[in-house]
């Protein structure tokens, strides 16, 4: 991105904690690009992307008010791999364009570093978008139980996501960095400090 501008790349699968990271660097004071918001802004009603996966997945995925009713969107895209790929086409370009403009827009108000959130960095091509990634991660049961508590969804349910997404140990291998984070919020923040020290 630039050479003045150090881009980190924050990423994990669901349930790994990656939400309690972005806040806690929130608080920091540090600069955070978050591609789950991203993608609700570039689907907000009137928004081509919106009116795109209208055209590709039926109208079944609106709200009465003309909002995305993302629950149903994701029923159908988790269903097949052909409803995934389909979606994940019409959003990730998007998304990785929006990024690159709010960074650029960062960069060009002098900040030093920035954080790109995203759960699908690798999944999507971000991570060429970064100095370096980091990766939230832990035990497979830790994070199986934290989402059935957090979103009430089944087992079942639950491992078809994980399952779409790239295996953990894949994402080790490419990451800079390794954030476990099978413990409590306390060593968690523990762990980022000492990272924050020696990365930034």
């Amino acid at each position: 991105m630039a050479a003045n501008m150090k881009v980190i790349g924050l990423t994990g699968g669901i349930g790994s904690g990656k939400t309690a990271v972005s806040d806690y660097l929130a608080e920091k004071g540090y600069i955070l690009i978050d591609a789950d918001e991203v993608a609700r802004e570039i689907v907000a009603p009137g928004s081509e992307g919106l009116a795109e996966l209208v055209a590709h997945f039926g109208s079944g995925i609106l709200l009465e008010g003309g909002g995305l009713d993302r629950a149903r969107l994701a029923e159908i895209a988790f269903a097949t791999e052909g409803a995934r790929a389909a979606l994940n086409s019409i959003m990730h370009a998007r998304i990785i364009r929006r990024m690159g403009e709010l960074a650029a827009g960062h960069r060009d108000a002098g900040a030093k570093a920035l954080f790109l959130a995203a759960p699908l960095l690798f999944e999507a091509g971000m991570a060429g978008m970064a100095d370096e990634v980091w990766l939230v991660d832990a035990d497979e049961g830790i994070r199986l139980e934290r989402v059935k508590k957090r979103d009430n969804l089944s087992e079942a349910h639950i491992r078809s996501r994980m399952a779409a997404q790239m295996p953990s140990g894949e994402k080790r291998a490419l990451a800079d960095v390794v954030i476990d984070n099978s413990g409590g919020l306390g060593e968690l923040y523990r762990k980022l400090d000492d990272i924050l020290r020696e990365r930034l």
